[in-house]
């Protein structure tokens, strides 16, 4: 299994960005999603996840109603869209897959599959 995040990089506050999560190795269309982000000095926080059918999304509470994640099935990629960025944003994002849940999951030990990280960062 393979996850490529991609789309990170310097950005004012108020800004938007939009990461992809490019994965390969798994049944993608029956895989729960998540987006993770770790700043500096900081623990991992969850961000953001998707069900595999995509009608079902759950969201952090520190980007709840400026980010968006999204699922493209036929081309096994995920995508988080970032709105009215903060320096607070300001981290490494993570994609990962949880393929052992049936349900949402904010919990990063239920994650079996992680990407690199891709680099945000939010300038004031």
């Amino acid at each position: 299994v393979q996850l490529q995040a991609s789309g990170g990089g310097l950005v004012q506050a108020g800004g938007s960005l939009r990461l992809s999560c490019a994965t390969s190795g798994l049944t993608f269309a029956r895989s729960y999603i998540g987006w993770f982000r770790q700043a500096p000095g900081k623990e991992r926080e969850f961000a953001a996840t998707i069900s595999w059918t995509g009608y079902t999304t759950r969201y952090g509470d520190s980007v709840k109603g400026r980010f968006t994640i999204s699922r493209d099935n036929g081309k096994n990629t995920v995508f988080l869209q970032m709105n009215s960025l903060e320096p607070g944003d300001t981290a490494v994002y993570y994609c990962a897959v949880a393929s052992r849940v049936i349900a949402l999951t904010a919990d990063p030990r239920d994650y079996d599959y992680w990407g690199q990280g891709t680099l945000v960062t939010v300038s004031s």
